[in-house]
């Protein structure tokens, strides 16, 4: 295996991480048509619900954070799915007419999740689903997606729970995920911190199947490596539900460690790191992170020093990137759009919804058995297409498509699982976030 080389001034360039490779292939990307309007801060993006919700054309449905602990990530997601819904309408629709996008709001809470997708597949009738993004949330509404026979496509729900799940037959098919489980993203996060010389860390998560999966496979891949997780046999873990962090930040700061590995949600992470600085904790501690927290707002969230310098200035984290073939067009496209450069997630919820209409054209048929069925056929065997609407026009020529995506050139196995890239990002002390570095997953040496 390829180490990581972070001594000394973490200087940007590629790496490559050697891994068992998964099967087949997959995904998504992007077209060119004028983007609709964004939503508001805090509320779903607009739709075509009132004005199509009785047509006989696909309905695509969406189960993302609007709001609660992960809205900050998820707005940016939401504002992905007007845009590749209206371009592939404006060349053409799926199966001879436009598609619908009907969104819930998930507001990051399982609960709330299992109603709005009890609402998509029996009230909205969707076809298929994009979502969740919080895994606790897709863990409450994949069991209802398989019950109804409703394929979903998660752009960021990546605890490796669903893979054992998957493996068990527990989703019969319909459950797959355009980012990688975090049984990968825990290897490069356990390298990285033995080669950076932090030989004894601790753990502090959220207390749902995306932190505790995570803390798993983390402590599994650094022991291997020699490394000491020193809260092992009581790690520590916090309710997402939770309003003060005192005594979690106490017990994962206050052992000594060399780094603490952070695995949180932005909202409550933002707390639990801030009562970690008020309480004295964070001097000469390396602070690690993971996508949860990967957002523009973070930093200031978590607040500054008495000198006025941010307290995460200096921390260092990992996130599912984007390295796909359809990229650089994707990026114009949603820059154009948005006058910014997309954020964590957004090329992967793109790519989630180009493959499920994709599979919908495939299969000639816009119920959720049949575009379950022909989720993994778009993606292998035929020509490489980067373009969905270029992809919808092969399938309509009879043609067998292999799509390649903005999030990666991506394949789906047969637990739903990829394989895809990890962005190395930091915090400046001007507190902006600033990718690094990348691992590259699935090339050997």
């Amino acid at each position: 295996m390829k180490k990581f080389d972070f001594k000394g001034t973490l200087k940007p360039r590629a790496i490559n991480l050697a891994i068992a490779t998964l099967t087949v292939g997959f995904l998504a990307a992007a077209c060119q048509e004028a983007p609709t309007e964004s939503a508001a801060e805090g509320e779903a993006p607009a739709t075509e619900e009132t004005a199509a919700a009785s047509g006989d054309g696909l309905k695509l449905g969406a189960l993302l954070p609007a709001t609660g602990d992960l809205s900050s990530i998820g707005q940016p997601m939401l504002d992905a799915l007007p845009l590749i819904v209206e371009e592939v309408n404006a060349c053409g629709g799926v199966n001879d007419a436009d598609v619908t996008l009907v969104v819930e709001d998930d507001q990051t809470d399982p609960t709330a999740g299992a109603e709005a997708m009890t609402k998509l597949v029996e009230a909205d009738q969707v076809g298929a689903v994009v979502g969740a993004f919080a895994s606790s949330v897709s863990t409450a509404a994949v069991d209802i997606a398989a019950r109804t026979e409703v394929p979903m496509v998660s752009p960021g729900s990546t605890s490796p729970v669903f893979t054992e799940k998957a493996a068990a037959g527990d989703f019969n098919g319909f459950w797959a995920r355009t980012a990688p489980p975090d049984t990968y993203q825990a290897e490069a996060l356990a390298q990285l911190a033995i080669d950076e010389g932090w030989q004894n860390v601790s753990t502090v998560v959220i207390n749902n199947d995306y932190g505790v999966g995570f803390e798993q496979a983390f402590v599994r891949e650094f022991e291997e490596r020699g490394g000491t997780v020193v809260n092992k046999d009581n790690p520590t873990r916090y309710d997402p539900k939770a309003t003060t962090f005192e005594s979690e930040a106490a017990a994962a700061f206050g052992g000594e460690p060399d780094a603490v590995v952070a695995v949180l949600y932005a909202e409550t992470g933002s707390l639990l790191l801030k009562s970690a600085y008020e309480q004295g904790l964070t001097e000469g501690v390396q602070i690690l992170l993971t996508d949860g927290v990967q957002t523009p707002e973070f930093p200031e969230a978590v607040g500054k020093t008495a000198d006025g310098s941010y307290i995460l200035a200096g921390a260092i984290g990992t996130v599912p990137g984007a390295g796909g073939p359809a990229l650089a067009d994707f990026t114009t496209k949603w820059e154009d759009a948005k006058g910014e450069p997309p954020g964590a997630f957004v090329p992967h919820t793109w790519d989630a919804a180009a493959l499920l209409m994709l599979a919908a054209e495939a299969a000639g048929s816009n119920e959720g058995s049949a575009i379950a069925a022909e989720l993994r056929n778009v993606a292998e065997g035929g020509t490489e297409v980067t373009d969905v609407c270029a992809g919808l026009e092969a399938l309509r020529n009879g043609e067998d498509i292999n799509y390649q995506g903005a999030s990666g050139n991506v394949d789906i196995d047969e637990n739903g699982d990829v394989v895809g890239n990890y962005d190395v990002w930091t915090v400046t002390d001007a507190g902006q976030i600033e990718v690094i570095d990348q691992v590259i997953l699935g090339e050997g040496e």
